[in-house]
């Protein structure tokens, strides 16, 4: 299979409003829904077009509630790059497997597991996020 790096490739732009952000959004989940049947193919995964695809959506899901168009341009972003290197199949079956199928969620931590490793985390604000 030849790779051909600009086939999938986009410029990037900044969304106009939340509405064309939700269309971007809307076509970047389209086109990593159609092609679960061939990053089965492609990475001889395991597993059906079905889990990949469902995978796909709890991926979207986890991000439903954005709505800083800034911070939507930036998933989006990293989602369609994301798509290109799969598609283009740059990555190795352990990076989909491992990336794309499993869950992004840490474990809940106790007290004391965050006093050892001498952080709180619920203490740390992120600057994106405009609290003050």
């Amino acid at each position: 299979m030849t790779t051909i790096p600009a086939r999938l490739a986009r410029s990037t732009r900044a969304s106009s409003d939340l509405f064309d952000a939700r269309r971007r959004t809307l076509q970047l989940y389209r086109d990593w829904y159609r092609s679960a049947p061939e990053i089965v193919e492609l990475y001889a995964l395991n597993v059906s077009p079905a889990y990949i695809r469902h995978s796909i959506r709890a991926r979207f899901e986890k991000n439903r509630f954005v709505t800083d168009p800034r911070a939507i341009d930036v998933l989006l972003l990293k989602s369609r790059q994301e798509y290109q290197e799969t598609m283009n199949c740059w990555k190795q079956t352990d990076h989909i497997l491992g990336i794309l199928l499993q869950p992004q969620t840490r474990p809940q931590k106790t007290f004391l597991q965050k006093f050892y490793e001498g952080r709180d985390e619920e203490a740390v604000v992120p600057a994106a996020m405009g609290v003050v």
